[in-house]
């Protein structure tokens, strides 16, 4: 099962996204608990000095015995928020436009009271049961209360946002270490000599750093271990192997005829035997530098000691570099491959600078095991996946920077050494 990756920026920008908003909605609330009592005491003292302030011009017209004149109707958008009432008893005597027909009390209720919808302020009017109502509904109460809420929210929005574009900025400056961290490990090779990440940025990244430096020596030290080896026992493979084949070759001299097939089938073997110890070398130093010359590829085919069933045909029109010795190793695989799978005929050519195609006329394979190889070459997922031909030829591409590709063709295969790095 494939896990998908998950950017930490992207989490932390949601993060922050979503905190803002919840901290602009408490924000919003505490403001709106804190100050709603506060903005009670604020409307019941408005509520009073209203009341206060129409109870003069009442007592006056009682004294004199007018009825109270009904206030004139609102013009629309006014922004009244208050209404009143004359009650005496359960009778209405006046009223503010608005106002509700029944008495907002049914009994003298001097100070605040409170009635479904209203918030009431009483005074009384004189020595009589005539009472002065001053009311404001709830709803206009919960208006002024949710309009300051809202204000403090429509406040803190902006600021929060902001808070945001700079956290996020600022997070992805410090995740850019990060990024430079990947580029560098992309061109780290922990077996060049003194190869190292440098001084980390963070102190976070240091034990990270430290970790893979001290991983690149110890994979640099196995495998100069192994490359000492292998160096050590092709070295010492390849004298007694010559010794054998000089042996063979005066063996046929002096053999009779009917031993002749058997010793030639035997020294056959001694120099397949030889070109796997020449492998080998070239493997070795496949992680070495590359000592680079011109290339005549006639020339260098033709000193190739190729199998006599083999029949090579040379087309080179494009300059070639390369090692030659690492080279030579990698053809003589890849004419082994091709005799193994039947060919007859092999095509060396180079169809563009620095590239090295050798072609042959064999069984070839299918596009799928053909996709397949390339994709473990392009992986360097050699073990299983391919044989030696195409392991060493895949080695060598590399160690010149380069790359191994294997074109599609109508009949036979194909392998094309890119011994130039990458544009």
């Amino acid at each position: 099962m494939t896990i998908k990756a998950v950017s930490i920026r992207a989490r932390l920008a949601r993060a922050l996204a979503v905190w803002a908003l919840l901290w602009c909605a408490a924000l919003g609330l505490a403001v709106w608990l804190q100050f709603s009592q506060e903005v009670d005491e604020l409307l019941d003292d408005s509520l009073q000095s209203v009341a206060e302030g129409l109870i003069g011009p009442l007592v006056a017209q009682q004294l004199t015995a007018r009825p109270p004149e009904p206030e004139p109707e609102p013009a629309p958008g006014d922004g009244r928020r208050f209404v009143w009432q004359v009650v005496e008893g359960t009778q209405v005597l006046g009223s503010a436009v608005g106002s509700p027909a029944a008495p907002l009390q049914t009994t003298p209720t001097p100070g605040f009271s409170n009635r479904p919808g209203w918030r009431i302020f009483g005074l009384a009017l004189g020595r009589d049961s005539r009472m002065l109502y001053v009311a404001q509904s709830r709803e206009e109460r919960l208006e002024v209360q949710l309009e300051l809420g809202f204000a403090v929210v429509l406040a803190a929005v902006p600021v929060a946002m902001l808070q945001i574009l700079w956290l996020n900025w600022r997070v992805r400056r410090d995740l850019r270490p990060l990024q430079d961290l990947s580029l560098r490990l992309a061109h780290y090779d922990p077996l060049q000599p003194g190869a190292t990440l440098g001084p980390a940025v963070y102190e976070e990244l240091q034990p990270v750093q430290a970790a893979i430096d001290a991983l690149a020596a110890r994979l640099a030290q196995r495998v100069a271990r192994e490359r000492d080896f292998t160096a050590h026992a092709a070295h010492a493979l390849r004298t007694p192997l010559a010794g054998i084949d000089a042996q063979l070759a005066v063996a046929l001299l002096e053999a009779h005829e009917p031993l002749h097939g058997r010793l030639q089938r035997v020294r056959a073997a001694a120099v397949r035997l030889q070109h796997v110890v020449q492998s080998l070398l070239a493997l070795f130093r496949s992680g070495a530098e590359v000592q680079r010359q011109p290339i005549v590829l006639a020339d260098l085919v033709a000193r190739l000691p190729l199998n006599p069933k083999l029949t090579p045909e040379v087309s080179a029109t494009q300059p070639l570099h390369a090692d030659e010795d690492l080279l030579t190793a990698a053809l003589l695989n890849l004419a082994d491959n091709a005799l193994h799978h039947g060919a007859t005929g092999l095509l060396f050519s180079t169809p563009a600078p620095g590239v090295l195609r050798i072609a042959d006329d064999g069984a070839g394979i299918d596009a799928p095991r053909r996709q397949a190889l390339q994709a473990a070459l392009d992986a360097e997922d050699y073990a299983g996946r391919t044989g030696l031909g195409l392991m060493l030829a895949g080695l060598v591409a590399r160690a010149h920077g380069g790359r191994v590709e294997l074109p599609a063709l109508e009949r036979g295969f194909a392998v094309e050494l890119r011994l130039e790095p990458p544009a």
